[in-house]
């Protein structure tokens, strides 16, 4: 199934796409909610990010390539980490499929994408084993962590590196039936493939990360998990467009363009 909050008319709803028709909904899919009769044409609603969650989680280092990359792109011996690494971020960040990404005008030449899946938290959880971690999951969308790598190397925080506005487009929408070792990731930059990786190749899978956290912090429902990339990207400019695809999940296209000053 598939849950798409839209908008039409100054309305905001959630539906469920069945083929090409959008069949709205009262209530949400994290609660209360049944069918109505009104049905959309997709082309005719503006798909908007498909939740906006209480609590934004963000999982840094869980593919061995890419920390091998990063390691020597900055010079450093590669450390691989032994046990789940959890931040967070703003919702100030989030922005739909097809929104456009605004590159701050002080920013360097290395704006980069990062291809991630996004776990959509359903239940309210709290001290769950890794068997039983995937019971409270909605679905998963597609995330694209922007990232101004020479930022992150000089700030002492992510908030300027990876947390501008824009710089967390999400979507299109929540795919509740998923197979994990089934998924993979290909990144398109202006129609051209740069990146591909198993989806599920992760040091720390889904299950893991959930019991990680509900061992301390309780999840709610609406609640995300970015579960980090693998490979590197060319850095970026205005004018280009990328195009980051999670098989079985969907595509998530956004342009970028320069800060108006």
């Amino acid at each position: 199934m598939r849950w798409i909050r839209a908008s039409r008319d100054g309305k905001t709803f959630y539906g469920i796409l069945e083929g090409d028709r959008l069949v709205e909904i009262d209530g949400t899919p994290f609660g209360d909610h049944q069918k109505t009769t009104r049905r959309h044409d997709l082309s005719t609603v503006k798909i908007e990010v498909p939740v906006i969650p209480p609590t934004f989680y963000a999982v840094g280092f869980n593919y061995t390539e890419h920390i091998l990359k990063v390691a020597a792109r900055t010079g450093q011996s590669p450390t691989l980490p032994t046990q789940p690494d959890v931040g967070q971020r703003t919702n100030n960040g989030l922005i739909a499929h097809g929104e456009a990404v605004v590159i701050p005008h002080d920013a360097t030449d290395a704006v980069q994408y990062e291809g991630e899946l996004v776990v959509v938290i359903g239940k309210q959880a709290k001290h769950l084993s890794e068997a039983e971690a995937l019971s409270c999951v909605l679905g998963y969308t597609v995330g694209n962590d922007v990232s101004e790598r020479s930022w992150q190397k000089s700030d002492r925080t992510l908030w300027r590196a990876k947390g501008p506005d824009t710089w967390k487009p999400m979507g299109p929408w929540i795919e509740t039936d998923v197979d994990l070792d089934a998924l993979e990731t290909i990144v398109k930059v202006n129609g051209q493939e740069t990146t591909r990786f198993r989806t599920n190749a992760m040091l720390f899978g889904v299950a893991r990360y959930i019991s990680t956290i509900t061992r301390y912090i309780t999840l709610y429902p609406g609640d995300v998990i970015w579960m980090g990339t693998d490979g590197t990207s060319p850095n970026l400019k205005a004018g280009d467009e990328v195009d980051i695809e999670i098989t079985g999940i969907g595509h998530l296209v956004n342009p970028f363009v320069a800060e108006r000053v």
